[in-house]
C-alpha cells in the first residue's frame, strides 16, 4: 500500500520521475526483551570496523555486536541502574580517531520535576574498559534539570564537544517559565577531571531534539522546541545565535534535515511535540506543509537516501496506535525537485514497531542505508535491511 500526498505550492512542481522504486525492507529482530529503548545511536564499539547498535533502555546502557546481517547480534551490558531512575539517552562517536567510538548518556529522566536537580536529569561520560564487553565506568558531569537528548559534534578541525539538551528550563510549570540551559561540553584530556561547558542556548521551552550540521565554514545545530526550530552557529570558539528559524512559533519536536532533488536543503519535523503531523519547514515563509497527519505521539524522524536517488527521503515512526490503530514506520519520498508531491511507502504497519527512536545507518556495508528502530510498547529493536538492488 502506498498513498500519494499534495502539500503546499511553495514547494514547486518539476518532476522528478514518472516511477518510484517501491522501497523494499527486510525485518530482523535484535532483541525482544527490552525495558523501553528511549534512545538508540550507531558507531564500531569493539573496532573491528563494524557499526554496532547502542541503547539507552530503561536501567541498563547496552550495546549489540554487529557480526554479520545473517547473525545473532549479542548483546552487552556497558553500565547499570546509573540512577534511581530511568535512562533516557545516549550519544557515540569517535571524537580522538582510533576507530572506537566515545559514549555518554543521559539519565535520571523525571520530567514532571523541574525543580530539583538531584532528583532530574543525569549526564555521563562513561569510560572504555580494556575489554568493551565489560562494564564501562561512568564519569558524572555537570546537569541541567530533565536532561533528554545529546549529540557529539565537532565544532572545529581537532574539537569535539558533547551536546546536550534537557526538556525543561528549571522551574518551568506546563512548559513556562525560565529557557531550557543546552549546553556543550568540553572534553577534558583525562576525562574523570572537571568538563567545561559553555551555554549554547537558553531561550526556548520544550526543547525536545535537535539536529547537528557540520559547514566548512561553521558547525549549526538546529533546536526544535515550543517556539519551532532556531539555529546557533559555532564560530570564534563560541555558540552564538544566527537569528535563522525553521517554522518560528510553529512548535516542533523532532528535527531533520535533508536534501531535495533540486539539491536545496530542507528541514522536516514532528509537529507539534509528540505530535501528529509530520511536515516539511519552509525557512522563507515561515510556514509548514503537511505530508500526513496519521502519527500518533510521533516520536522518531531520519533523513538519508534510503533508495539511492542521489537525495533525501524521510523515515518516520510513532509510538501509539493512531485512528487506524497501528503503529509502524514509514518512508516519505520527493516526487518534484522542489517537493511538491510526496509518496509514502509503508515499510512496517504491524503491532510489532510502536517506535520510541530510529536511526539511519549502512550496518552490512552494502552502500545502502539500514532503519534501525527501538520500540517503546513493543519492546523491542528491530533492523529494517535494506534489500535495494544496486546496479
Amino acid at each position: 500500500m502506498k498513498k500519494a500526498f499534495l502539500i503546499l505550492s511553495w514547494l514547486g512542481s518539476l518532476s522528478v520521475s514518472a516511477q518510484l522504486p517501491t522501497p523494499q525492507f527486510k525485518i530482523q529482530v535484535v532483541d525482544n526483551q527490552i525495558a523501553i529503548g528511549y534512545g538508540l545511536a550507531i558507531g564500531d564499539v569493539d573496532g573491528d570496523k563494524k557499526p554496532d547498535i547502542l541503547l539507552a533502555d530503561q536501567k541498563d546502557i547496552v550495546w549489540y555486536k554487529n557480526d554479520g546481517s545473517s547473525g545473532p547480534w549479542k548483546r552487552y551490558v556497558m553500565a547499570t541502574n546509573l540512577t534511581s531512575k530511568d535512562n533516557v539517552c545516549i550519544a557515540a562517536r569517535d571524537i580522538d580517531g582510533d576507530g572506537r567510538v566515545e559514549v555518554a548518556v543521559g539519565a535520571m529522566w523525571n520530567p514532571a520535576e523541574t525543580k530539583d536537580l538531584t532528583q532530574s536529569g543525569a549526564v555521563f561520560y562513561l569510560i572504555r574498559p580494556k575489554d568493551a564487553t565489560q562494564l564501562w565506568e561512568p564519569v558524572q558531569l555537570h546537569h541541567e534539570i530533565t536532561t533528554h537528548r545529546m549529540r557529539w559534534a565537532q565544532v572545529s578541525k581537532n574539537k569535539y564537544q558533547l551536546i546536550v539538551v534537557p526538556l525543561h528550563g528549571l522551574g518551568n510549570v506546563n512548559g513556562e517559565g525560565t529557557g531550557v540551559k543546552i549546553l556543550a561540553y568540553d572534553v577534558p584530556k583525562n576525562p574523570k577531571q572537571p568538563w567545561s561547558y559553555q551555554m549554547l542556548d537558553s531561550t526556548l521551552h520544550i526543547t525536545h531534539n535537535f539536529e547537528i550540521w557540520e559547514d566548512a565554514d561553521a558547525t549549526k545545530v538546529l533546536i526544535g522546541s515550543k517556539e519551532g526550530g532556531k539555529v546557533v552557529s559555532y564560530k570564534k570558539n563560541q555558540w552564538q545565535p544566527t537569528g535563522q528559524w525553521m517554522g518560528e512559533g510553529l512548535g516542533v519536536g523532532e528535527v531533520r534535515r535533508g536534501i531535495l532533488p533540486n539539491k536545496e536543503s530542507f528541514v522536516t519535523a514532528i509537529a507539534p511535540w509528540h505530535g501528529n503531523q509530520l511536515v516539511v519547514l519552509n525557512s522563507k515563509s515561515n510556514t509548514k506543509a503537511i505530508l500526513t497527519d496519521r502519527l500518533s505521539q510521533g516520536h522518531a524522524l531520519a533523513c538519508g537516501d534510503f533508495l539511492g536517488l542521489g537525495y533525501s527521503q524521510i523515515a518516520v515512526g510513532w509510538r501509539n496506535p493512531n485512528a487506524d490503530k497501528k503503529v509502524g514506520v514509514r518512508l516519505f519520498v520527493p516526487k518534484e525537485a522542489n517537493g511538491e508531491n510526496w509518496e509514502e511507502f509503508i515499510l512496517d504497519e504491524s503491532v510489532r514497531m510502536a517506535c520510541e527512536d530510529l536511526q539511519a545507518a549502512d550496518l552490512d556495508g552494502d552502500g545502502d542505508l539500514d532503519i534501525i528502530a527501538a520500540g517503546r510498547a513493543t519492546l523491542n529493536v528491530l533492523i529494517y535491511w535494506n534489500q535495494r538492488i544496486t546496479k
